[in-house]
């Protein structure tokens, strides 16, 4: 059982003020190398707010947040779990919660994140059912390589970690990438950028490691990327 939580206007720098959710921690992928090891909201303000939603003293349920989303203005930019991530076991996303995400977003423009692992093919499917409906789950990547993997799926944008010290460059398979605007000039930020919340945009977004945690985190950027066992075209879910 997962715990939701909705700012209404987020005072957090990065996203400005719009709509964010924080998810309790239990929504945390197991195969997310950031866990404990540099993953930004477990530090500083955002991380006391984190714990409360994550042992329940915070937030309420799903069916709670589903009506706060229904009550956004049409067309609202809105982030989902700046801590947290998608509802699931763990390694299964939860298809009938993230289904009721999507209704509830219908005509507004949710975008978020997720290290759920897509070359699983339920959780593959999960991810472009949302995509297609117009809720933006970008697939978040350890770094370049791991990048063009995820890329090469076709099932939604990709994100990737950057180390702190990064040069513009291109991934192995010559890809762009592109640094998050928020990261590079103080009058961006998600509320005025918005292309994280694009389906399917090219470029593959990248993020600087940062934050209290910013030197393990970049850890993961320089750790070697496991070979695919397997890969395979996930089948679109029908409507």
């Amino acid at each position: 059982m997962h715990t939701y939580h909705m700012t209404r206007v987020s005072t957090n720098t990065k996203t400005g003020p719009i709509p964010v959710t924080t998810i309790s921690d239990n929504s945390c992928p197991v195969i997310c190398p950031l866990k404990k090891k540099g993953c930004y909201p477990e530090y500083g303000p955002l991380a006391m707010h984190w714990r409360a939603v994550s042992a329940g003293t915070r937030g309420g349920t799903l069916d709670e947040l589903c009506v706060k989303i229904k009550a956004l203005p049409k067309r609202q930019l809105w982030r989902w779990a700046q801590a947290g991530d998608l509802p699931g076991d763990g390694t299964l996303i939860d298809f009938a919660a993230l289904a009721q995400l999507v209704e509830a977003n219908t005509g507004r423009r949710g975008f978020g994140y997720t290290h759920y692992d897509p070359f699983i093919a339920h959780n593959a499917m999960a991810i472009r059912y949302a995509n297609e409906r117009g809720f933006i789950i970008n697939l978040s990547a350890n770094n370049l390589a791991h990048a063009d993997q995820l890329a090469a799926l076709g099932i939604a944008p990709v994100a990737t970690v950057l180390p702190i010290e990064w040069s513009p460059e291109r991934t192995p398979e010559g890809r762009h990438v592109a640094e998050c605007p928020a990261n590079v000039r103080d009058d961006m930020m998600c509320a005025n950028c918005e292309i994280c919340a694009v389906p399917m945009h090219k470029s593959i977004i990248g993020f600087r490691a940062h934050g209290s945690g910013a030197k393990k985190a970049q850890i993961v950027f320089f750790a070697r990327t496991p070979k695919l066992i397997e890969s395979h075209e996930p089948t679109p879910i029908e409507a």
